[in-house]
């Protein structure tokens, strides 16, 4: 148009690198939300959160305005993969490891069985296919532990880009934007 190339997208997917204290919204009167973060020909598209983070987490959330891809990649029974690296207060044993995996009460609610992997005596990796509130943060609870770091890097199919700082986006490449939408039509069995 007027000799510039006009890109069409039905939807917009976009990956960004949450920093700490945004929170995972579309709007909030106390709080920066993390479309504060794109520019402002995006904040007006109806983009919002495919999920959320906790205002102190940080990593890889996926934007878009695909309602219905949105829903499948967030309903419980579709099993989509969300794993997070995190580090805890004090040394986390097999035992309190294996405990996790099989599921744990945190209040009144009995976690999903997820896949625990430690890198140390104090950090690791969970991986979820669930996402209650402040689940992670009172898993560790249930343990008697302390969540102190926690950082989302991979949703489904896609993994938190290493070159992205907190704070900055990206479009999802196309290969991307196939997995995603792959990932939702085999949650439909389509």
């Amino acid at each position: 148009y007027c000799g510039k190339e006009v890109v069409y997208r039905e939807f917009t997917y976009i990956v960004l690198n949450k920093p700490d204290g945004y929170v995972s919204a579309v709007s909030d009167d106390l709080s920066p939300t993390v479309l504060e973060l794109l520019s402002p020909e995006l904040q007006k598209i109806g983009l919002f959160p495919c999920g959320r983070l906790d205002k102190n987490t940080l990593g890889l959330m996926i934007l878009t305005n695909n309602g219905p891809l949105a829903h499948k990649l967030l309903a419980p029974k579709f099993h989509v993969d969300k794993k997070y690296r995190f580090e805890v207060k004090f040394p986390i044993s097999a035992s309190d490891a294996a405990q996790l995996e099989g599921g744990v009460d945190i209040g009144g609610y009995m976690t999903a069985p997820c896949k625990v992997e430690l890198v140390g005596e104090t950090e690791g990796y969970i991986t979820l296919t669930e996402g209650k509130y402040h689940q992670i943060k009172l898993m560790a609870e249930a343990v008697h532990n302390q969540i102190t770091f926690l950082e989302r890097v991979t949703f489904g199919p896609i993994v938190l880009d290493s070159s992205l700082s907190r704070g900055e986006w990206r479009y999802l490449t196309e290969e991307e934007q196939k997995m995603l939408e792959s990932r939702g039509v085999e949650a439909t069995g389509r």
